[in-house]
């Protein structure tokens, strides 16, 4: 019973797709930040992609623009990383979501990646 509290009252953390995210990024409406450990970070990325760790993203804060969203993104699609980027970013007053995949769903649709 208190699990179950807890998941309904828990917020939902909002979340952007692929297809919506590639639009985005193209149309220069989005700020992509990978958060995960530097090193899965350079060992590839999503193109484009800002690597701000989810330990310094409170101190980084001020390296992302004011002006877009910002789009964070972990290993896979429930990592809890992407979820707790959002929450510090939103309650920073900062627009922001979540991809709704990871890493390894962006890799399994063969999109492109940078090293």
């Amino acid at each position: 019973m208190a699990l179950r509290k807890a998941c309904s009252t828990r917020s939902p953390c909002p979340h952007i797709t692929r297809e919506e995210l590639l639009r985005r990024v193209c149309s220069g409406g989005a700020t992509v930040i990978d958060v995960r450990p530097h090193e899965e970070y350079t060992a590839g990325h999503i193109p484009g992609a800002v690597s701000i760790p989810l330990a310094d993203l409170a101190e980084r804060l001020a390296e992302l623009p004011l002006d877009q969203e910002i789009v964070a993104y972990c290993r896979v699609a429930y990592c809890v990383f992407a979820h707790d980027a959002v929450r510090l970013l939103t309650a920073a007053g900062r627009p922001a979501r979540r991809l709704a995949d990871g890493m390894l769903e962006w890799r399994l649709a063969d999109l492109p990646v940078a090293t």
